[in-house]
């Protein structure tokens, strides 16, 4: 009894003591700079998360029957259990049963993520979210072992190892799809209906964001961004001067299969083509400091530049707020297909102890008020890729095949060639003068 008293008062103490910390910080607005899950928002030093009033007597009755369970496991379990094991265990399900996206980080965790935002981290190179209660490829990652293992977007990875992944989290799944570089790991996916089953060897992945920048055909630029990172805007404006100088006059930028990353990247990638205060993105929280208003900052956007913006079912998050912000203010023409629909901030704050708390704490809005999560961005003209089928005395389309020759057999980019050359009609897409068409072109 002595024994549960004591543990009771220290939890207290310690519960107490951090609610008072974080009460001194209560009114203190959240820092929108973002690091990505896909797009999380990363805070360090003295900012801290608005902390809601809570009923004290519903809450420390709670608190008595959370006392009572951890005396009974750390005097009655089958092994001695840590204290730190238990509390993280107990945080790990308190945030896990808010939604799929929310978690609690342990110190390697919180390392992990932050090593993946500056483009380098070891595995396969694949997104992952949770869909419908199953966990999901978001996309696999530009020319890394999962891109080229085969692994789609929409994929839902049934088992890893032949473990089952029916009651893993997104961070179970990630420390089991991570490791040394050179070793392999077995996974089972879903494609509609088919079960297929890829062996794959990890490798250390070192993501470049701005990549495939080039002249495809007579002043049509193209620029690939396979996610978002800290550098990405700077890298951008390189290509934009080198392709500019080389007589670029539009330009196709290609989001398909990106996943997202740093917000303020999205923010900063899209106001090199917006209007000083256009609006960019919006956040829609539960309370007032949640709500914020991005908006364009340049001093020298490139606003005479015509612009088509490709998309599919793996471009999400700080992609579709790069193709929203772009599209709602008639900036750029979106083709492509609906995108993946993950437009949810993920806060991640850490913690005393080197761990990290990820909470989700608002939703992404378009400057036109539209929800971005589980909807994704509709694009202006919809056409459906058609994987390009060799004719028979013809080479198929292999990592040796050059890039251009790739994108001359790419119908959405072609379908954006198209466009770009008919300027009245890329004019009326632009400015919404003509609805919305699907087509599939060849």
């Amino acid at each position: 009894m002595r024994r549960r008293v004591k543990v009771l008062y220290i939890f207290t103490i310690v519960l107490v003591a951090s609610l008072y910390v974080a009460s001194l910080y209560a009114d203190e607005p959240l820092d929108k700079t973002g690091v990505d899950d896909p797009t999380d928002e990363m805070r360090e030093g003295a900012e801290k998360p608005n902390t809601a009033q809570i009923k004290r007597e519903d809450f420390f009755d709670d608190l008595d029957i959370f006392a009572d369970v951890l005396t009974l496991v750390n005097a009655n379990y089958v092994r001695e259990v840590s204290s730190k094991e238990m509390i993280y265990g107990a945080l790990d399900g308190m945030l896990l049963s808010l939604d799929s996206h929310s978690s609690f980080l342990t110190p390697d965790d919180y390392k992990d993520i932050k090593m993946e935002t500056l483009g380098e981290f070891g595995g396969l190179g694949i997104k992952i979210t949770i869909r419908d209660n199953v966990l999901t490829v978001v996309s696999p990652l530009e020319d890394t072992p999962a891109d080229k293992a085969g692994i789609l977007s929409g994929d839902q990875i049934i088992k890893i190892d032949d473990e089952s992944t029916q009651n893993f989290s997104l961070d179970d799944t990630v420390s089991r799809l991570r490791g040394i570089p050179g070793t392999s790991v077995r996974i089972t996916v879903r494609r509609g209906d088919e079960l297929k089953e890829f062996v794959i060897k990890r490798a250390t992945i070192k993501i470049q964001s701005v990549k495939r920048a080039m002249i495809i055909m007579d002043d049509i630029g193209y620029i690939r961004i396979a996610d978002f990172q800290q550098y990405t805007a700077g890298d951008l404006e390189k290509e934009l001067r080198r392709l500019i100088k080389k007589n670029m006059r539009s330009l196709i930028l290609d989001l398909r299969n990106n996943p997202g990353g740093l917000l303020i990247s999205a923010v900063r990638v899209s106001e090199k083509f917006l209007k000083k205060d256009d609006i960019i993105v919006s956040t829609q929280g539960r309370i007032q400091q949640q709500n914020t208003v991005f908006k364009s900052g340049s001093i020298r956007p490139y606003l005479d530049l015509p612009m088509v913006i490709l998309i599919n079912g793996g471009s999400a998050s700080a992609s579709e707020i790069v193709a929203g912000s772009l599209k709602d203010n008639n900036r750029a023409v979106i083709i492509g297909e609906k995108t993946f629909g993950k437009g949810s901030v993920q806060t991640v704050i850490p913690l005393k102890d080197g761990s990290a708390v990820r909470l989700t704490t608002s939703l992404y809005l378009t400057p036109s008020g539209e929800i971005i999560h589980e909807k994704g961005i509709m694009p202006d003209l919809q056409v459906q890729y058609i994987r390009y089928q060799p004719k028979e005395d013809e080479p198929a389309i292999s990592e040796e095949t050059p890039f251009i020759e790739i994108l001359n057999k790419d119908n959405q980019v072609q379908a954006a060639i198209e466009l770009l050359k008919d300027k009245d009609r890329y004019t009326a897409l632009r400015d919404k003068t003509e609805k919305a068409v699907v087509t599939e072109a060849s």
